[in-house]
């Protein structure tokens, strides 16, 4: 049989498939195995740096107090102190507008008659009085206040010393407006009344200032020095002369020392009695003026500077002291004896000014 020869191209066909498969396979097979196929990262989210804002932390809140008084206070008018004379007499009595003074002064004049100086600032009452005239010794109460001070009549000296300590005067017999004389009180000079309001309307722009504080207020009632320190007392009698003997006594109901002239209690035209959440007294020097009034009675002087012996009594509470006073315009301070500062509680406050060779101050 003759042999059956493959042509040679016949015979290489399947050899080229087979190795174009195999390369196929090979390429196939380094794309899905590659090493250096990139590898999926999982995504990374990072918070945002904050920095706290570098501030200052806000300031306290401080309330406002009355300057003259030390009670706190949602707002507080921006007024000049007010000081008015006020007469004492038998005949003078009951008073108007005292209980709503910050502070009242009282003062021996002559004939052993007691006269008051009472600041007014934080309260405007519709009316005062009776209204009377000055003293020697008013320049020395009213000139740290630097304000207004109103009254009728007071010799021509008395008054210019008034002027030389920096004070507004508002005087009935300089034609000032605000005065009056009202009916069904008492006879002349005892029914001269006077409205705040219109004596506040007339403060020229040299003494429209508010006043500085006149005494140490403590904070609250119960940190004042009396509170504090000082020993319990329930009377503060006060000998200012054989005509004027004022007694406090202490009423834990309301929280003040109640006023009594000597054994009456004393009452105001408004049917209170006068009250006062501190009562101060202070040793006093008191000398002749060297004048007398128009009944030819020597005019007394207090003289209000240098230092002497202080109580003060608030709380039910009175605590001894001193005071100093520095010149006629100086803040009158009040110290312990060890020199610490003699602080009041938050309210009113009488100052007695009792005579020291002939007076006498009483705690029971």
């Amino acid at each position: 049989m003759p042999s059956v020869l493959t042509a040679p191209s016949a015979r290489r066909r399947p050899l080229a498939i087979v190795a174009l498969a195999t390369g196929a396979a090979l390429v196939l097979g380094a794309c899905s195995g590659s090493p250096t196929d990139p590898t999926p990262v999982a995504p990374v989210t990072q918070a945002p740096v904050i920095e706290a804002a570098k501030i200052a932390p806000p300031a306290p809140v401080v309330p406002p107090r009355w300057p003259l008084t030390g009670v706190v206070a949602t707002e507080v008018a921006v007024r000049p102190a007010l000081a008015i004379k006020v007469e004492n007499s038998g005949e003078a009595r009951p008073q108007t507008g005292l209980d709503q003074a910050d502070v009242v002064w009282e003062q021996v004049v002559e004939g052993g008659i007691s006269r008051f100086v009472a600041v007014y600032q934080s309260q405007v009452p519709a009316e005062v009085g009776p209204i009377r005239s000055v003293r020697p010794m008013d320049p020395a109460i009213a000139a740290p206040l630097h304000g207004l001070i109103a009254f009728s009549g007071g010799q021509p000296q008395f008054v210019q010393d008034l002027k030389n300590a920096g004070l507004q005067i508002i005087s009935m017999d300089a034609g000032a407006d605000g005065f009056y004389r009202k009916k069904g009180v008492g006879p002349a000079p005892h029914n001269v009344y006077g409205t705040p309001q219109t004596f506040w309307d007339q403060t020229d722009a040299e003494h429209a200032a508010a006043p500085a504080s006149q005494f140490v207020m403590a904070k609250a009632p119960e940190k004042a020095s009396a509170a504090v320190a000082g020993g319990p007392s329930t009377t503060v009698a006060v000998r200012l002369s054989g005509y004027s003997r004022p007694t406090w006594t202490w009423d834990a109901a309301t929280g003040t020392w109640l006023r009594a002239e000597g054994t009456a209690p004393a009452m105001l035209r408004s049917g209170a009695q006068i009250a006062a959440t501190n009562v101060v007294t202070l040793k006093v020097r008191v000398v002749s003026s060297g004048t007398t009034d128009p009944a030819g009675n020597p005019v007394p002087e207090t003289v209000l500077e240098g230092t002497g012996d202080a109580t003060v009594s608030s709380g039910g509470k009175t605590v001894t002291g001193t005071w100093t006073k520095t010149g006629t315009d100086a803040v009158l301070t009040l110290a312990t004896a060890d020199g610490a500062v003699l602080t009041l509680a938050p309210g009113i406050t009488w100052v007695e000014l009792v005579p020291v060779d002939s007076g006498s101050v009483t705690i029971s």
